[in-house]
């Protein structure tokens, strides 16, 4: 299988299933990565690194984090960004799959990145339908903290874990060769 195919699609799907926390948190980190040239969009895509998406995307994160602090409101924002997330994370893994058959690029997409975020959205709906039931929109706030905190670490990981998994392996690779190199000098010295 090759290297790119599965770098993508670990990326694509870490910020699928973030959007699932926050729709527009991982398009703003996408957006900025790739801007910074780490987040490699396809063909088509490259509207993702402009100055207009970042903007863009960076107001209606600020919008949507601070409505989710509003109880009862966080309820109904949640009916309107489940489709959205569904969307977000269909784009995103879209945006990134090295796939050459448009069709069989965003069906995978819908499959594989909307119905992550559709799984964690899930997930989030519930927990602040029992957070509203439980204490009566009081405890809401707490549950939007850590789905933003869940939003941002998991966007941010899903970008740099790829390069962190790089720089793991080319120091192993120097710890390998410095370690073992030494070994071997040193059986000839004797």
């Amino acid at each position: 299988m090759d290297k790119e195919l599965i770098t993508a699609v670990a990326i694509g799907i870490g910020l699928s299933a973030s959007c699932g926390f926050r729709v527009f948190v991982p398009m703003l980190v996408a957006s900025i990565a790739a801007k910074m040239g780490i987040f490699p969009v396809n063909e088509g895509f490259q509207w993702l690194a402009g100055w207009p998406a970042i903007i863009s995307f960076g107001t209606a994160t600020i919008a949507e984090i601070l409505a989710y602090y509003i109880p009862f409101i966080d309820n109904l924002l949640d009916t309107i960004t489940t489709p959205m997330a569904v969307g977000g994370g269909t784009l995103l893994l879209t945006s990134v799959l090295p796939i050459d058959n448009e069709f069989l690029k965003w069906a995978a997409g819908f499959l594989f990145g909307g119905g992550a975020a559709a799984t964690i959205q899930g997930g989030t709906v519930l927990t602040r339908l029992a957070s509203t039931k439980l204490t009566a929109g009081a405890g809401n706030s707490v549950v939007a903290t850590g789905e933003h905190a869940a939003a941002f670490g998991t966007s941010v990981l899903a970008v740099l874990i790829p390069l962190v998994f790089a720089a793991v392996v080319i120091l192993l690779i120097i710890y390998l060769i410095t370690k073992f190199g030494r070994r071997i000098l040193n059986r000839k010295t004797i």
